[in-house]
């Protein structure tokens, strides 16, 4: 919904959280939409997502976002809370990286242009020149940006740059085969996400097929997260995985793999672009 915002909060559990929360939209003339929370009971922490509406009904004038953040933030300090207020009609931009694979990239083109992802994608980026055919079709600019080990910093400040001038709020990582640096990372905290074609924690690294070929799994995944200094190791977001037997080879774990990794990561950028995440320690909730 257009005319709507999203309020997402994490704080100390306490009793009355809810009440005192939706009391004062109620106060402010809030017609709650979508309402949601989540209890992390071993660690005493209280988690809320409140989507409401900002025309006015029946007459009423339009909600005063303002004065409700002016209101909110005395009760936000007086119960410890961290939030996010956000409005749906400021779409988020979202610049997305890739290598030389571009199915993960191809499926999230496809849904954005068919609507499915309410986000505008001012840039891609590639330190290869596979998908500038595909950038060019969806009439996007393409940086081509090399990276070896001795250009790494020159390229990642060219990518900052150019993130900085897109006024990017999100980095889509869609099978961009290179490790970020920590100073990169930090500039885009919780705003970076990666796929990674396997069923973290297990198979890190670049060839995790392979090592899940040499192991005899019999379970195949893929994983999207939050990208942090560690590799591989950021926050959840999505994860699914495929039945595999002894007859499946490398090559197809590959091919089943890749329909997994496109799942999971254009549910990963829908779910953020919609304001449903919120990140706590290494874990993250996602609400329905």
């Amino acid at each position: 919904m257009k005319d709507s915002a999203v309020l997402l909060i994490d704080c100390p559990d306490r009793k009355g959280l809810v009440a005192r929360v939706s009391g004062l939209l109620f106060e402010r003339g809030a017609n709650i939409l979508h309402a949601d929370q989540h209890q992390d009971h071993d660690l005493g922490l209280f988690f809320m997502r409140v989507e409401f509406a900002l025309n006015g009904t029946d007459g009423a004038p339009a909600f005063d976002l303002k004065g409700f953040t002016d209101a909110f933030a005395p009760l936000a300090a007086e119960l410890n809370m961290r939030w996010q207020l956000s409005v749906a009609a400021r779409r988020p931009r979202a610049a997305l990286f890739c290598s030389q694979y571009l199915h993960c990239m191809a499926d999230l083109l496809y849904r954005w242009r068919a609507g499915e992802m309410d986000c505008e994608i001012p840039l891609i980026v590639s330190n290869h020149r596979a998908v500038e055919t595909l950038a060019a079709f969806y009439c996007i600019p393409f940086e081509h940006i090399p990276v070896t080990a001795a250009t790494r910093g020159e390229a990642e400040a060219r990518q900052l740059e150019l993130l900085a001038r897109h006024e990017i709020d999100l980095v889509v990582l869609a099978r961009y085969m290179q490790i970020l640096s920590p100073g990169f990372v930090e500039r885009y905290p919780a705003r970076i996400i990666n796929v990674h074609h396997s069923f973290l924690p297990a198979f890190t690294g670049a060839r995790p097929y392979h090592a899940a070929h040499a192991r005899g799994v019999k379970l195949i995944g893929a994983t999207s997260h939050y990208v942090t200094e560690v590799l591989d190791d950021g926050p959840i977001i999505e994860q699914d995985v495929a039945r595999i037997s002894h007859r499946d080879q490398v090559e197809d774990l590959i091919a089943r793999g890749r329909d997994l990794e496109r799942l999971v990561l254009s549910r990963a950028v829908r779910w953020h672009l919609d304001r449903r995440i919120l990140c706590y320690g290494n874990k993250t909730v996602v609400f329905d």
